[in-house]
């Protein structure tokens, strides 16, 4: 091969090129292209004309591995994907892209690390100047310092490659020593001058980085100098000025305080015989100018017309409400539930705080997702990659981890203030979510979650998958503080391609004991982003109403979902407290994922321009905002632990006295936080086909039990579609009008009338829940599962027999 006359190459330089030969192939072996080494990138092409317009192959040395086959030979690869075997003309040539090879990496991987940091690490040891031209003076020192500090990173890397050259310089020094006048002594002489031609080449290498490093810290000196004495100039100047400002401000103070004390003087001559008028009058002023300190501010809403009636009411009247409300809002958190001595001798439960760390298995989620477009999740079978190791029940109950604002709810003497928490609680349940991109387990038919914290928290909770499809969970809650609640959650969740949107069904209730007042509201929208591509991440969007069925109250919660466009703060949640005349009384703001503040409305008007649809904007004039919830923070290492909070660490934590049923015994979860995923699919699938066995054998008993005599067979059509289902799917009666030819068409198709029974509000089988009895909700209206009693009576007599074997 001709070699080109090309200049030795610097270590520290950035470009080096030059003729290597290629392995293409058996065929053709190797092949000569030019290379040409830049900015931590080596690319190749056929000829130099090609480097305009066609490049071949193109690999980042930063993650690059350079290894050394023979005198001529060297190879480098970035792990499998890209590996070029390259033979160099001599050993020297060899040598030098080894060393431009090697420099080049080092950088790359330096300026690969400093990408990756803010960039900000010298920021706390330099001078802040001021305004536009300090940071621009702090801009030019950074980058004067990183620039030095790559100097330094090209020493180094230079020491390094002169102590391996020195060593092998060495070594055939030695041998030459030992060497005897034979044949070979030709051959070490000459192996003594190549090497001894690498360490030449590393050397001048290593002088001219230090060369480069000696001109610039010499041509930054002065600048430093220069910069160094403006700050300390200024410096000075303000010290000057610092004391000139506490000068006039003591002059000030003796000049008000001699003022004051003649003006004293002049009222004590003026007042004698009106005594008490004249200080009830100075009384006044001082209330006054104390109000006009905590200056109301102006909060925009958008108002709902039929709730926001404006009503006229003289300002004592505010001011004397407000002083009784705030109050007692303001004391509200130093009046703690306080245990009895005999609850604080008992030793708790230590709690665990860590769980195994999740593993890093990597699983395609658009391979899995793309079949599923339009269908309903919950029916489809889903790898445990995709899960969190707690079922949907064991979610549930996480609801409950900021219970204490309903037991701060439950001592407030008005329902107006108790509304206010009962939305911060309301709000406080997505907290947990906005990291938790993992999905729960969907529970197994019958299967039940407790959850006891009596002893730590006053409050018990049990939770039972009452239905299967659809997936229904009830949820009872019972507090020794003066609160219960109560709740049945379907989930309907619908895959749109690029979101997977998850819309819980039912109604919260949350009932207290003293007041007898009666609160219900309904979950919003949870929305899990870029399902495709990019990073998944959790929006809430959706109104709430929290209605108070005692005294009419009602609070309108608004979460308003994510817009790349808006200028206000992400996961924004806004609302109103009014009473049952629609006036409203409290304003309530934050986040859903942070904090929710509330301000005490002191008046409301309507505003001059139109809102959005057409609607007017109400004003209203509040109080300083102040705090009502504050998110906990989570616990240390949780990114390694599915995002878990502490309440959340303890949820499948095993317990001993549990139901069999319980969420806690079920194998392929556990599996699955034991970081065992491949048993725990198995172990899921063996789970679920014994579930669709259970559900065949009812389905079967249901049937015999339909047609084991004539009289069932003439039962009326209620029997199979219930009231709800006949006024939502009227299609089913119109075409089996007859209760016999209905019996006859699920005896001819049952596999598809099975299906169509499965609609809700269709009971396919006999199945009964154990803990809960279906009823209708005497506040809502609704067909819903209460809890019928039982549960912890039979868990402190340890008799779980009728509990059926779903694990």
């Amino acid at each position: 091969m001709s070699e080109p006359k090309s200049p030795t190459p610097t270590p520290a330089g950035d470009t080096y090129k030059g003729w290597v030969f290629k392995w293409t192939n058996y065929i053709k072996g190797y092949q000569r292209r030019w290379f040409v080494l830049s900015n931590g990138l080596l690319s190749y092409y056929r000829t130099q004309a090609e480097m305009g317009h066609t490049c071949r192959g193109t690999i980042n040395l930063a993650t690059a591995v350079i290894s050394v086959d023979d005198a001529c030979n060297f190879v480098i690869s970035n792990g499998g994907a890209q590996t070029y075997h390259l033979k160099a003309s001599s050993e020297v040539e060899r040598q030098r892209w080894i060393t431009a090879l090697e420099l080049a990496k080092a950088k790359a991987a330096r300026l690969q690390a400093e990408s990756d940091d803010s960039g900000d690490d010298f920021s706390s040891s330099l001078p802040v100047g001021g305004g536009q031209g300090g940071g621009s003076q702090n801009s030019e020192v950074q980058s004067t310092l990183r620039t030095l500090g790559s100097k330094v990173e090209d020493l180094s890397t230079c020491n390094d490659l002169i102590s391996k050259h020195g060593s092998a310089l060495q070594r055939s020094l030695s041998e030459l020593d030992s060497l005897r006048l034979t044949g070979e002594a030709g051959d070490k002489i000459r192996q003594v001058t190549e090497r001894a031609t690498l360490f030449r080449i590393t050397s001048n290498a290593m002088i001219n980085a230090c060369r480069d490093f000696l001109a610039l810290a010499q041509s930054h000196s002065k600048r430093w100098q220069k910069a160094l004495q403006v700050e300390r100039e200024q410096r000075v100047r303000l010290e000057e000025a610092l004391e000139q400002l506490a000068k006039q401000h003591n002059h000030l103070e003796r000049a008000f305080r001699g003022a004051a004390q003649a003006h004293a003087i002049v009222d004590n001559k003026g007042a004698v015989g009106s005594g008490k008028g004249e200080a009830s009058d100075e009384d006044d002023d001082n209330e006054f100018f104390d109000a006009m300190e905590d200056a109301p501010e102006f909060i925009t809403v958008p108002a709902d017309p039929q709730f926001h009636k404006r009503s006229s009411s003289n300002a004592s009247g505010l001011n004397t409400d407000m002083c009784a409300d705030d109050q007692s809002l303001n004391e509200e958190p130093l009046t703690m539930y306080q245990d009895s001595p005999s609850q604080e001798l008992v030793p708790l439960k230590k709690r665990r705080t860590r769980i195994p760390d999740k593993p890093n298995y990597s699983l395609n989620l658009w391979s899995i997702m793309k079949n599923c477009i339009g269908k309903d999740l919950s029916k489809i079978p889903m790898p445990v990659n995709f899960n969190e190791p707690i079922s949907m029940l064991q979610r549930l109950s996480e609801d409950l981890e900021y219970h204490e604002l309903l037991d701060k709810a439950a001592k407030c003497h008005s329902s107006l203030e108790q509304m206010c928490y009962v939305a911060a609680f309301c709000v406080s349940a997505y907290s947990t979510t906005v990291y938790r991109t993992g999905k729960p387990f969907n529970p197994l038919l019958g299967e039940t979650y407790e959850l006891d914290r009596r002893r730590e928290s006053g409050y018990r909770s049990l939770c039972e998958q009452v239905s299967h499809h659809p997936p229904a969970a009830a949820h009872h809650a019972i507090s020794d503080r003066g609160w219960t609640l109560r709740q049945e959650i379907t989930v309907a969740s619908k895959f749109r391609g690029k979101y997977l949107s998850i819309m819980p069904l039912g109604t919260i209730h949350a009932i207290f004991e003293k007041s007898n007042n009666h609160y219900t509201w309904k979950k919003v929208t949870t929305t899990v982003h870029n399902i495709i591509v990019g990073k998944l991440w959790i929006d809430q969007s959706g109104e709430i109403d929290i209605v108070n069925h005692t005294t009419g109250d009602r609070c309108h919660l608004k979460f308003a979902p994510y817009s790349y466009f808006s200028r206000d703060v992400a996961r924004k949640v806004t609302g109103v407290v009014m009473d049952k005349d629609g006036k409203a009384h409290y304003v309530l703001s934050g986040t859903w994922d942070e904090k929710m503040e509330f301000s005490r409305v002191m008046q409301s008007s309507r505003g001059g321009e139109n809102g959005t649809e057409g609607k007017q904007k109400t004003v209203y004039q509040t109080l300083k905002a102040r705090e009502l919830w504050k998110r906990n923070p989570l616990p240390d290492g949780a990114e390694s632990m599915y995002y878990f909070t502490a309440l959340a660490l303890t949820l499948n934590e095993p317990e001993d006295g549990v139901a069999p049923t319980d969420s806690r015994r079920r194998p392929d979860q556990r599996l699955m936080e034991d970081g065992r995923w491949d048993e725990a699919n198995g172990e899921k699938q063996r789970l679920e086909e014994k579930q669709r066995s259970a559900r065949r054998e009812r389905e079967r008993e249901a049937a015999s039990q339909r047609t084991s005599g004539p009289s069932e067979e003439a039962v009326d059509e209620d029997s199979f579609v219930d009231h709800s289902m006949k006024s939502k799917y009227p299609y089913l009666i119109c075409q089996h009008p007859s209760s016999l030819l209905l019996n006859r068409h699920l005896q001819s198709f049952p596999c598809m009338f099975s299906r169509v029974l499965s609609l809700p509000g269709a009971p396919h089988d006999a199945y009964k829940a154990l803990w809960f009895e279906s009823c209708e909700d005497q506040i809502t209206g609704e067909q819903v599962h209460i809890y019928k009693g039982g549960y912890w009576e039979m868990k402190e007599l340890g008799s779980w027999e009728g509990c059926p074997d779903i694990f």
